[in-house]
């Protein structure tokens, strides 16, 4: 089946993986979780909130370890489909991902940032096939809010 097959939609494939989505998190300064311009879909950086509700924290490469953030990485990928979600009502309303920036917390010697990073890229790619795949960044930073340890914002487009 082909991403065009009525059958085989994003809403659907989430639900065939078995996940559920987190609740939408608020934001924790002066914007929105999503802004549209035209077609285009920008996702503000989103953290790792963990099925308790709480926010993983801790430094990549010291407290966590690269498995751990992936993990957490694709937790972050979650509360991605959770605000488009409920900003637009349903998934299948998103024909796909551009481009992801992901942010590592991480001790100045950890260098495996697409590793972690691939936990998000790899959830995004089952939810919406082939059009998941996307360009992506992935860096080490020295802090994110509260500790967390990924931080990762999207690109995204409307059907």
């Amino acid at each position: 089946m082909t991403s065009s097959d009525p059958i085989q939609t994003p809403e659907l494939r989430l639900a065939q993986l078995g996940l559920t989505l987190p609740n939408v998190p608020t934001p924790i300064g002066a914007f929105c979780n999503v802004r549209q311009s035209g077609k285009t879909l920008y996702v503000s950086g989103q953290g790792p909130l963990m099925p308790d509700g709480t926010l993983a924290s801790g430094k990549v490469g010291a407290d966590v370890t690269a498995e751990q953030a992936r993990v957490h990485a694709e937790r972050v990928g979650l509360v991605i489909l959770s605000v488009l979600r409920d900003r637009f009502g349903s998934l299948d309303s998103i024909s796909g991902v551009v481009k992801l920036l992901g942010l590592v917390n991480a001790t100045p010697e950890f260098d495996r940032h697409p590793f972690v990073i691939d936990g998000a890229s790899e959830l995004l790619s089952k939810v919406f096939g082939p059009e998941g795949v996307h360009a992506r960044s992935a860096l080490g930073v020295s802090s994110l809010p509260n500790r967390i340890t990924v931080e990762i914002e999207a690109i995204c487009e409307l059907n």
